[in-house]
């Protein structure tokens, strides 16, 4: 097992790897940009470094900088979390060739999945169901693109190979918009993600997102750690995340979930990952893999009762898996409530100082948030500053202690999301389940 690990991120997910590496007695160097410096996870680690200033691309993307933090602390391995560098395949390449351990898949593994066209073509091999689509990139020939969307059926959605986050992609209705939303596409993939190679999808109407949690290790071992509901989104941002799928037979994620560890082993796949699937009239269509913890790793935790970071190291030092597929007994239900530093319906951030923070407890609550009473709220990252989870032994349970929890909780100061999450948590339409993508978008336009 490893003495020492690098985390190279910032926010609840650092202070979620420290608190994995001290439970495991393993010592944490935390980097951190300028604006990070008073962080409760820089205070709490064994050792930190700063690699930077404020900004992303001068910090926490600055791999020689994390490289180097590295190499001064005598840490063997590096834990990229999510975001940033997580799913750089350059990064963990860089990582591996400097002599530590990348704390995840391996590069070309990182590589394959980055590509969405590639990875579908893998996906489709091992028996896993894809969206119905071009196949592979989109050619130049207008002509071409044209047949391939009446063979495809409208509506189609165009994407981006390399794509992600919502961005670079757009639904077409009609033939007669098709191409210049290809243009469009193209242009927009090849600034935000340096590669215009597009494809063409059929676009679902009302799917739901559905996610498999995986775990394997380098002895071609690997389980699904059940499912998880991520429906509730806007622009393709995750709102609320669920565990287990309410409404799903179980024999259906069953199935699914064979075919996801099929995919596994056939790529050799080394780690945490996540399948991502749309689902509709109850059929699962693949749409991408995340190579690396999620943030919504936490309903998956609870439901199984298995720390997915300490699992996840413990995997990257070299450790079969201590578990079989039978061994996975799901339990219970899980709701995350992602916790934003924006206003609530019009989702402008709110960057500022925190000058009253008060989380809820009692049964069934957890909290990851590395914010305090105080603290300044960056405008250089990410809105997010805390995951609201509630457990329960069945769904109901979750979402009552979740109302008491959203209706505990106290930040001043700045504008958060709260308030959108409260009235959530009372909508006859969430409560039912089995809502659709399109579900809090709907919903947030009927306010207007």
């Amino acid at each position: 097992m490893f003495e020492k690990i690098l985390i190279a991120n910032r926010g609840e997910i650092a202070l979620r790897i420290q608190r994995a590496c001290r439970e495991m007695g393993i010592k944490t160097v935390v980097v951190h940009s300028e604006a990070d410096s008073d962080a409760k996870y820089v205070r709490l680690a064994d050792e930190s470094v700063c690699i930077g200033p404020a900004a992303s691309k001068d910090s926490y993307l600055n791999m020689p900088a994390i490289i180097s933090a590295a190499e001064v602390t005598d840490a063997e391995a590096i834990h990229p979390g999510y975001g940033f560098l997580s799913e750089n395949a350059n990064f963990a390449e860089r990582v591996e060739k400097s002599g530590f351990v990348f704390i995840g898949p391996r590069p070309e593994t990182i590589r394959q999945m980055g590509d969405k066209v590639c990875a579908k073509k893998i996906m489709s091999e091992s028996g896993v169901p894809v969206v119905p689509g071009s196949d592979g990139i989109l050619p130049e020939n207008n002509a071409e693109i044209l047949d391939i969307a009446r063979k495809i059926g409208y509506p189609v959605i165009v994407k981006s190979s390399g794509g992600g986050g919502g961005r670079g992609m757009r639904v077409v209705y009609t033939e007669a918009a098709l191409l210049n939303a290809v243009t469009m596409t193209r242009s927009e993939a090849d600034a935000a993600f340096n590669n215009a190679d597009v494809y063409l999808e059929k676009f679902l109407e009302n799917p739901r997102h559905i996610e498999i949690q995986v775990l394997s290790d380098s002895f071609r071992s690997s389980v699904y750690l059940g499912d998880r509901d991520c429906s509730v989104q806007r622009r393709h941002q995750k709102v609320i995340e669920e565990a287990p799928s309410p409404g799903i037979p179980r024999k259906l994620i069953a199935r699914i979930g064979d075919r996801c560890i099929e995919a596994c082993k056939k790529m050799k796949y080394r780690g945490v990952g996540t399948f991502e699937f749309l689902f509709e009239n109850g059929e699962f269509y693949f749409i991408e893999m995340n190579t690396r913890i999620q943030v919504e790793h936490t309903v998956t935790e609870l439901i199984t009762g298995i720390d997915l970071v300490q699992e996840q190291i413990r995997i990257a030092a070299g450790e079969k898996l201590r578990f079989r597929q039978r061994d996975i007994i799901l339990k219970g239900h899980a709701i995350e409530c992602r916790i934003n530093a924006e206003d609530p319906f019009n989702f402008v951030p709110s960057p500022g100082q925190i000058t009253n923070w008060h989380v809820a407890g009692g049964p069934g609550v957890r909290i990851d948030s590395h914010v305090f009473s105080g603290y300044y709220v960056s405008p250089y990252y990410d809105s997010m500053i805390a995951k609201l989870i509630t457990y329960g032994d069945d769904r109901n349970q979750a979402l009552a202690r979740m109302r008491t929890a959203l209706s505990e909780m106290v930040v001043e100061g700045i504008s958060t999301n709260i308030l959108l999450h409260r009235e959530l948590l009372q909508d006859a339409r969430f409560i039912e389940g089995g809502t659709s993508i399109h579900y809090l978008e709907h919903k947030l336009s009927q306010r207007i």
